[in-house]
């Protein structure tokens, strides 16, 4: 997952914390194996290297793929999943420079989620196209550790946490609340840096340019780009936080949000989800 992952369990039971453990992983090292845009060979890796051609998925990739096109119609047309051909141009790493406008205009052309076919058994990518699930997928795995983690133990509070993406599968019996801190990117002293959030049960995510940006002629310019014009989206928040039933909704709205620039309060005031905005 590209994170630091925990899993917090109540329980006195170091058996069943094993147990939940090593479920977790392997389930977690599986959506991560199979769809990561990293690991060659894999499903994303065929879709991706298709040339035009129709590649077999599973109910499962459906079921992704329908999410997606959800996303991207609630956003209008915002989020995307081909954009990620933008990563060929844009490096937010610390060492990446603002490239010349010919260079996104050449990748402009290979985005656009309406050009891609997908039906319950296969899908099709137009030549040059890429998937990348790296919207969603973090969340998703989140999301499909809790739901294991309440199968196995269904009557253990287990907070799900990958990198700042949460879940909590049920209140806890003797606090009720796990406590979450959300980092506040302008905080000057140390009791400021973080507020303290209090969840019993359901899904939190995070998204923002904290950490992932670019400085150009003084300019700081966020992570997150437009699949529509190619740049980074401006005047958006520093940082997003959102709380719904579930993560990978969480990680939706958030990432929405902060695609919506100067907007994404009253985006995200519209959505009636309890969220924190830090400019």
């Amino acid at each position: 997952m590209a994170s630091p992952c925990e899993l917090l369990i109540e329980t006195p039971n170091q058996l069943l914390a094993n147990r939940l453990l090593q479920e977790v992983v392997l389930q977690t090292k599986r959506i991560e194996q199979k769809y990561s845009r990293y690991i060659v060979g894999n499903l994303v890796h065929q879709i991706n290297n298709s040339h035009g051609k129709w590649v077999e998925i599973d109910q499962e990739t459906h079921r992704l793929l329908a999410f997606g096109q959800t996303c991207f119609e609630l956003s209008d047309g915002m989020f995307d999943l081909t954009s990620g051909v933008l990563r060929k141009i844009w490096d937010f790493t610390g060492k990446g420079k603002f490239p010349p406008s010919e260079q996104v205009n050449e990748v402009l052309q290979y985005i656009g989620w309406q050009n891609v076919q997908f039906t319950q058994q296969q899908i099709r990518l137009p030549r040059g196209f890429e998937l990348d699930f790296g919207g969603i997928g973090k969340e998703y795995a989140v999301d499909a550790a809790a739901k294991l983690c309440m199968q196995l133990a269904p009557d253990t509070s287990v907070l799900v946490n990958f990198g700042g993406d949460i879940q909590v599968t049920q209140p806890r019996q003797h606090e009720a609340y796990w406590q979450v801190g959300i980092e506040r990117p302008h905080a000057k002293d140390n009791s400021a840096k973080s507020a303290l959030v209090k969840i019993a049960s359901g899904g939190l995510a995070t998204s923002g340019d904290t950490r992932r940006f670019i400085v150009h002629n003084g300019v700081r310019y966020s992570h997150i780009l437009s699949p529509k014009t190619g740049y980074p989206v401006s005047g958006a928040p520093r940082s997003v936080t959102v709380a719904t039933d579930f993560c990978i909704q969480s990680g939706m709205l958030a990432t929405m949000a902060l695609l919506q620039g100067t907007e994404a309060e009253h985006f995200l005031q519209a959505q009636q989800q309890k969220h924190w905005c830090y400019w």
